[in-house]
């Protein structure tokens, strides 16, 4: 342990070499939606890149370059606020069974893997030097130069650092495309298991760059850079990379699912599972398959969101996130998102379980209201790295989907909203605390023993969401039946605290001026709502469009799926 309260900044490097025995998509797959992930949701990783060595040879009979157990061509970063966390049970238990899962223990056996940490000594950088891990850096490009040195015997490291500090960082930054400098040492966490002090330094690029050019050669070959190296310096190792994927803490490459090398795969909690392509079985009359992502993100004040990732595999794809209504799960969108996807296969879709689904943690943000809701989708998109998502949500789904649109606005291309309102109607909270009070009475309980909102509601609700045709036509029993067992195993605490956003709020004041993309649809047999959304799309600033949807009421994608995503791929085409 460090023998200083304040803490030490650092870094995890790691290099990795697969053996010929993994499939590289089986590594991808792996990496970037297991063990990085993993990583990230942890507090004190502060970011985690994979980079791709640029300085292999090539074999003439190569496809590309490979690397060696001596020169690997992989190498993962990760910047650590404290390196003391690195000695703790909630870093260490990643490493070993349970928490670690059978795949991981598997794959590590077919990778070469040396892993090293360092503290940070200094950092020098641009003016404007943008974070990589930030969102809106996503899909940027860099090129790290890594350059290890380990000392003579009896050689000072003072002017090995006062070479750095005076005359070489200050000369690298006339190069052209010199973005950052950062300096390490080995960690007292590696010189405490007896390896040698090494001085790491990590020079950053753009694409685009001097490297090789007369400012870099004027950099590396003054007298006092020759003094350092043949005085100085025992042995010298440089690597060069180009970065090839930044982890969130959401796991989102479903590139790596679509080979079919790649095989379905789990956590040990259960909470992630990976499905490659050719391991889907088509639904609701969709040919084509899709590697499905389910996982989840912890939102800043700790509500766990569960969440299913489907559709292209291309990580530059629009991203189309689903939002359903109070009382109900993701499901809903299950054969929406199979018609969507058969005619508009180039888009991601995101769908997830809103808060209020299960029991909320004591952390949790009290009251919930509808910027609490838009927040959460804010969060999903920042763990997914999305820079931008159109939004389709129903109900109480559907007000988050508008609110989100007009509150941030460059995050989001487009939205439909179904089935909802502009402002919460008065009489909401009267009807809903006459529900709250229904479940309370009836008493109702999981197999767990929590208390869950019940059948009484479920019935109520269900026969006032759907139409009367829907409710007797007998192709859509077992889809009315699974909305009704999502309402009553709803968590009442959930429910309790989560109508709260139906309660108060008023969008109208922000729509006039809105210059967005948007839509909204309502099922024909909806009460007084295609009334209601009439008039809210007169009252939208731009891109307005109204759908009604015959043979519908609350929950349109639930009766009439085909006819919604058959919508929405022409509103977002």
């Amino acid at each position: 342990m460090s023998n200083s309260s304040t803490p030490t900044p650092g870094i995890l490097y790691v290099t990795m070499q697969p053996k010929p025995s993994l499939p590289s998509s089986q590594f991808h797959d792996w990496y970037n939606n297991e063990h990085g992930p993993g990583r990230l949701r942890l507090p004190f990783c502060q970011n985690g890149f994979r980079y791709r060595a640029s300085d292999l040879s090539q074999d003439q009979n190569q496809a590309q370059p490979t690397g060696t157990q001596e020169k690997p061509e992989w190498m993962a970063i990760y910047d650590i606020s404290d390196m003391d966390w690195l000695t703790k049970d909630v870093y260490t238990k990643l490493r070993a069974a349970p928490v670690q899962s059978q795949r991981e223990r598997d794959t590590m056996k077919q990778i070469h893997v040396d892993r090293r940490f360092y503290d940070l000594v200094s950092s020098v950088q641009v003016p404007d030097f943008q974070a990589l891990e930030s969102v809106s850096a996503e899909g940027s490009k860099n090129v790290m130069v890594a350059v290890f040195l380990t000392l003579k015997e009896g050689a000072h490291e003072d002017e090995l650092a006062r070479w750095y500090d005076e005359e070489h960082i200050a000369l690298l930054q006339k190069v052209p495309g010199w973005r950052r400098t950062r300096r390490f040492v080995t960690s007292y966490l590696d010189l405490a298991d007896g390896k040698t002090k090494e001085f790491l330094t990590l020079h950053e690029y753009a694409p685009e760059n001097g490297l090789g050019g007369p400012e870099f050669e004027a950099a590396t070959t003054t007298e006092w850079t020759k003094k350092i190296m043949q005085g100085s310096v025992d042995r010298k190792n440089r690597r060069v990379y180009d970065l090839y994927y930044t982890f969130g803490p959401a796991p989102r490459d479903l590139e790596a699912l679509s080979s079919p090398d790649t095989f379905p795969a789990a956590s040990t909690d259960g909470l992630t599972k990976t499905r490659p392509a050719h391991a889907t079985t088509p639904e609701a009359g969709t040919q084509a398959k899709f590697p499905i992502i389910e996982s989840y993100i912890t939102t800043p004040d700790g509500v766990q969101l569960p969440y299913t990732l489907t559709g292209s595999p291309s990580p530059d794809a629009p991203l189309l996130v689903l939002i359903n209504s109070i009382l109900t799960t993701s499901s809903i969108w299950t054969a929406f998102t199979a018609h969507f996807l058969s005619t508009s296969p180039e888009y991601r879709i995101l769908s997830f379980n809103t808060r209020g689904r299960t029991a909320l943690p004591p952390s949790s943000t009290t009251p919930i209201t509808v910027d609490t809701l838009s927040k959460d989708v804010i969060a999903l998109l920042d763990a997914l790295r999305a820079q931008t998502a159109a939004l389709v949500g129903v109900s109480l789904g559907g007000a988050t989907a508008l609110n989100t649109a007009l509150t941030h606005p460059t995050r989001i291309s487009a939205f439909v909203a179904c089935d909802t309102n502009s402002a919460a109607p008065a009489g909401n909270p009267k009807a809903w605390g006459e529900r709250i009070a229904m479940c309370e009475a009836e008493g109702a309980r999981s197999a767990a023993g929590e208390p869950i909102v019940g059948h009484e509601l479920a019935e109520a609700t269900v026969r006032r969401w759907f139409t009367a045709q829907s409710y007797a036509d007998a192709a859509l029993a077992g889809n009315i039946d699974e909305v009704k067992q999502m309402v009553a195993s709803n968590s009442l605490d959930g429910f309790r605290r989560s109508v709260n956003a139906l309660f108060e709020y008023d969008f109208r004041p922000l729509m006039g001026a809105f210059q967005g993309q948007g839509a909204f649809l309502v099922g024909a047999g909806d009460g007084v709502l295609p009334k209601t959304m009439a008039a809210m799309a007169d009252g939208l600033g731009s891109g307005v469009e109204l759908k009604s949807i015959e043979g519908a009421g609350h929950l349109p994608m639930v009766e009439r799926p085909r006819e919604v995503a058959e919508f929405v791929a022409r509103f977002l085409g």
